[in-house]
């Protein structure tokens, strides 16, 4: 019988449970006492945050990868975003990949007027003296090296924090960094 979990990755944590590399880093075993064989479906940076899903069954994490999921992601921004930036991420802007360029693909994106309560980071994102910060939701089917990081880089308004909310219709809910929550299954349905 296999076993799944949503996780809200709490900022500093790899999306993984073992690291062979010297430098000490913070894993998702650490978290909570997942059953041996658990994987993470996807990745997100050390220094994002947000809903993950961890599956023991590698047919699930297949499935989820393959198929075209869309992926919501908050993102607290350096500056108050425009519409017209909003405008530029929904059709898509370039971006460097491997050494080239890339242009995203069409994704849907808005302001969000409401500030989200994700609590307080473990490191602090920066002070207020340095101008205001404004929230995006951006939601992207594909999911290249960095992707929303870059761009909202590219459309002039650095991301300062990125929280994952949804995964198809998995969302993060009511969940705070660092808790789980085991679930029968994943409804992934767009």
């Amino acid at each position: 019988m296999h076993r799944h979990f949503i996780l809200f990755k709490p900022y500093g944590y790899l999306s993984q449970f073992i690291y062979e590399l010297k430098r000490k880093k913070k894993l998702l075993g650490e978290l909570h006492n997942f059953p041996e064989g658990t994987m993470a479906i996807g990745r997100l940076d050390e220094d994002s945050e947000g809903l993950l899903l961890l599956t023991t069954d590698g047919n699930m994490s297949e499935l989820v990868r393959s198929k075209k999921v869309d992926k919501e992601y908050y993102v607290q921004v350096d500056g108050l975003i425009t519409p017209e930036a909003i405008e530029q991420l929904q059709n898509g802007v370039e971006i460097g990949l491997d050494g080239g360029k890339y242009k995203t693909k069409r994704c849907k994106a808005f302001i969000v007027t409401e500030i989200p309560d994700f609590g307080v980071r473990a490191k602090k994102i920066r002070d207020e003296r340095h101008g205001p910060t404004s929230w995006a939701s951006i939601t992207v089917r594909e999911g290249k090296f960095r992707q929303v990081r870059k761009m909202t880089a590219a459309v002039g308004f650095p991301t300062l924090r990125l929280v994952r909310v949804r995964i198809g219709n998995v969302y993060l809910q009511n969940l705070k960094a660092g808790e789980v929550l085991e679930v029968s299954d994943f409804q992934l349905d767009n």
